[in-house]
């Protein structure tokens, strides 16, 4: 990992900017899987692991990716789910008793040297032959706590900062191992994904007038803004 200082004169709101550069460690997909849950077989297409050969980013999904329950997953704002390598030790030590691979959290792509503070939504970046934007952080369901072995795993999940980051795809194109993800656009930089995702499960009554804000993000997915504003009616 190495800690570069560049100037771009053309992406607004970003004059000398000090970043880590972004690595694909892993390119990652899966097969459906059964398991159990609460006594009913359901599918699930969380089991993901690594392929030599690289992933395509399709506009609606990861071409050769199995994507269960598109109502929540896959489409033109999840079209692919990226994770940061760095925090996989933490939840290593945490669970030390499972089997351990890239793809472990349901993502697509395993990126070195990504943090979700500082991702902004609406950024673009270059991935291999891919274009992407970011749309929106995830929300974690009951199929990653059966990934984990324990539902206990998923408040701890939802009060970090680290959520992955799912993106649209502007222009398809081809992904591998080492490929690197290049930010070419910045539009705002007032809300990172780790703060979109901090609002919709921890903002209180003072932070009413932010939430409102963000739910106007253009580049927000539609999702995103319907649970942020799930957490207006919550506050009340």
């Amino acid at each position: 990992m190495k800690l570069v200082i560049s100037y771009f004169p053309k992406i607004p709101y970003l004059s000398y900017f000090c970043f880590t550069v972004l690595k694909i460690v892993a390119t990652n997909i899966s097969d459906s899987k059964t398991i159990e849950w609460k006594g009913k077989e359901v599918e699930t297409g969380i089991y993901k692991s690594p392929v030599s050969e690289g992933i395509f980013l399709g506009k609606t999904d990861v071409v050769n990716d199995v994507v269960i329950e598109r109502k929540y997953h896959g489409g033109i704002d999840k079209a692919c789910y990226l994770f940061s390598m760095d925090v996989y030790p933490q939840w290593k030590e945490k669970y030390p008793h499972l089997k351990w691979n890239y793809g472990m959290f349901g993502e697509n792509l395993t990126v070195e040297g990504l943090d979700e503070r500082e991702v902004y939504i609406g950024d673009q970046y270059q991935i291999g032959e891919a274009l992407v934007e970011v749309s929106e952080p995830r929300e974690p369901c009951y199929k990653l706590g059966i990934r984990f072995g324990s539902q206990k795993m998923l408040k701890p999940f939802i009060n970090q900062p680290h959520c992955g980051v799912y993106v649209r795809v502007l222009q398809e194109g081809k992904v591998v191992t080492g490929d690197e993800m290049k930010l070419v656009k910045r539009v705002q930089d007032n809300f990172s994904m780790s703060r979109i995702y901090w609002l919709r499960y921890n903002a209180s009554l003072k932070d009413i007038p932010e939430i409102s804000k963000a739910i106007k993000l253009e580049t927000l997915a539609a999702s995103a803004k319907r649970g942020l504003g799930k957490r207006l009616l919550f506050l009340g």
